[in-house]
């Protein structure tokens, strides 16, 4: 997501280049999230409060949903490129909003409220939880700080 110049003639899509990249940002949490704690290390499925099958459904279901978010997500952020209405640094920033936002909300709402899965199983949870939550956070904050840098340098008349 590299930044380009926009041409005079054309404005950046303020609220496309944030939710594109917010979007994305879920999508590749998501893929993380699946990949390596569902399938490498096998310390959760998505649903683990029924039987393996339906664990294994329901990982399957979130790696479907993950793929179309994501194919969905980059068709959008070519249309935009192609259109010369991307700011990169909004993709960024929604990127980082995204990621974040899924982590917590993976950690606080599937963990904590509806207890969907836990991290992990036989292990005391409370070093899990506040990494897999400080973490979401950080990137969640980043991506508030990179949202607002580019607001800023917008409203400041700075490079777009």
């Amino acid at each position: 997501m590299a930044d380009h110049p926009l041409p005079s003639s054309r404005v950046a899509d303020v609220r496309s280049s944030t939710l594109v990249g917010v979007l994305i940002g879920i999508a590749i949490m998501a893929a993380v999230d699946e990949i390596v704690f569902h399938q490498l290390l096998a310390w959760h499925h998505f649903y683990d409060r029924s039987t393996p099958s339906v664990a294994l459904l329901s990982d399957g279901l979130l790696h479907a949903a993950e793929v179309i978010a994501l194919v969905g997500g980059f068709f959008w952020f070519a249309d935009l490129r192609r259109r010369g209405a991307l700011s990169s640094r909004l993709a960024w920033g929604g990127f980082l909003l995204g990621a974040g936002g899924f982590q917590l909300f993976d950690g606080l709402v599937d963990h904590k409220v509806l207890r969907l899965h836990q991290i992990r199983y036989g292990v005391h949870l409370v070093p899990y939880d506040v990494v897999w939550n400080v973490a979401g956070a950080v990137l969640l904050l980043a991506g508030v700080a990179v949202l607002w840098s580019a607001r800023s340098r917008r409203l400041g008349g700075g490079p777009r």
